[in-house]
Order: structure tokens, then C-alpha cells, then sequence
């Protein structure tokens, strides 16, 4: 896979999308403290750091979760003081730059009272992780089969200038027949209409995903590291001046 470049006037928005996003266009679902931020716990389980490399942010991510608290951040691979890691994951962010986008004429658009079905539908294909207020975060289209929802995908970080296509799922019954790159193509649409460009996220060790994207216009940007943490209770770090 190779990997493309994007002019540095935009790429910090990706180096660190989950911060770019809480302290832009989804600031009204953020907690934050100083150099941390997460989401709101209904809403999505990532927090995020203004740089992790600064103590202070550690900091204030340790104000933010409490003692024993958890926080799922990307980027480290190794404890800071008074942390602890969990377990880590590996991942690959792509952006578009080839997908033909289109609306779709069977998809749907999903809203709070499709969120009982959404959450059955990720629990049987496990996209990702989904909460009952993620619905709220962008556009979810979604395509049924006698009334009953088959698949699904959305918007999920928003950097500016950026959304993030996520919790792309087909039901194991119906796959094999096209639905998930169709639903992608339908966000993609949507997301270009506003004047932004998509990007997404897969599971390093998902070789199917990662093929299917790129055969569709994605291109591989970067490998990504994303952790749990926990914070171990031990004091925190002095502000520096």
C-alpha cells in the first residue's frame, strides 16, 4: 500500500482528528479541560489530547477521567506518568481521492428512532464502537430489506474541512451484494456537498476493508496507533510555565 500526501496547510486536521474535532465543528458534544477533551459518554468513547507529548495535557486528561478513569487516545504506545496503557490497536487512516460519491435510491436517512436497530446491527457485524447518541454526530443512511435494517454507514469525527465515514456494516445475510460501497459512495456525497472532503479509519489487520477501499478511490495516508489508558491515581504533573 502506498501512501499519499496531503498539503500541510490541511493535514494537522488528520494527525490528530479527534482534538481537531472536539475543539471544532463537534464542540457542542465535547467535555473538555484545558489540553484534553472527550466525548460526551453517550455519545462516543474517544478523548483526545492537544499534543501528547505535553505533559499538561496528561494533566488535565488525568482532571478529565479521575482517578482509576479510562481514556481511549490515539497516538501513544507508551505510559506517561501516572498512566498506564491497556491494550493498543493498530489502524490505517485513507482519504478520497478518487471515489465516485453518488446518492443512493434505496438508502434512508436514520435518526433517534432507529437507534434500537442500529445498536443490533452493530452488535452482530461489530463496526466499531456505536452509542445511543453517535446518530447525532452526522449523516447515517441506511438500506432495509422488508422493513428490517440490512446495512448501514455514517459520519462520524468531523475535523474541519473533514468528515469521517464510519460504522460501515453489512448484515452477514445480505453481504457479497455491493450494499456497504454504495452506502459509502451515498455519505460521500453528502459530505462532499458541503464542501468537505471524506477520510476513514480501518483496523490495520482488516486486509478485505482496506482492499475494498482503496479499489473504490480511497488511498492510504497513514498507519494510525489507538490505546486505552488508565489513569493510575498516582499525582499529577505540575503545570509548567
Amino acid at each position: 500500500m502506498s501512501v499519499t500526501s496531503i498539503d500541510a496547510s490541511s493535514s494537522h486536521f488528520l494527525d490528530n482528528p479527534a482534538w481537531a474535532a472536539l475543539t471544532g465543528p463537534h464542540a457542542p458534544f465535547a467535555e473538555r479541560i484545558g489540553r484534553a477533551a472527550r466525548y460526551r459518554e453517550d455519545v462516543a468513547p474517544f478523548h483526545a489530547l492537544s499534543d501528547e507529548d505535553d505533559p499538561r495535557a496528561w494533566a488535565d486528561l488525568a482532571a478529565l477521567v479521575g482517578p482509576g478513569g479510562t481514556a481511549a487516545v490515539r497516538g501513544v504506545t507508551e505510559a506517561a506518568v501516572g498512566w498506564e496503557v491497556v491494550r493498543t490497536g493498530h489502524g490505517v487512516q485513507l482519504v478520497d481521492t478518487s471515489l465516485r460519491a453518488g446518492p443512493d435510491p434505496e438508502a434512508v436517512r436514520l435518526g433517534p428512532d432507529d437507534v434500537p436497530e442500529i445498536l443490533d446491527l452493530v452488535a452482530r457485524t461489530e463496526p466499531g464502537p456505536y452509542l445511543p447518541r453517535t446518530v447525532e454526530l452526522g449523516t447515517y443512511l441506511g438500506i432495509r430489506h422488508e422493513g428490517r435494517l440490512i446495512a448501514m454507514a455514517g459520519e462520524r469525527l468531523h475535523p474541519p474541512g473533514w468528515t469521517e465515514i464510519s460504522a460501515v456494516c453489512t448484515d452477514p445475510a445480505h453481504r457479497g451484494r455491493g450494499l456497504a460501497t454504495r452506502l459509502v459512495r451515498a455519505v460521500a456525497a453528502g459530505i462532499r456537498e458541503r464542501g468537505e472532503r471524506p477520510f476513514l479509519h480501518a483496523a490495520a489487520t482488516n486486509a478485505n476493508a482496506i482492499r475494498l477501499y482503496e479499489s473504490i478511490g480511497f488511498t492510504l495516508r497513514r498507519h494510525t496507533v489507538f490505546s486505552l489508558v488508565r489513569h493510575t491515581g498516582a499525582a499529577a504533573l505540575e503545570e509548567t510555565a
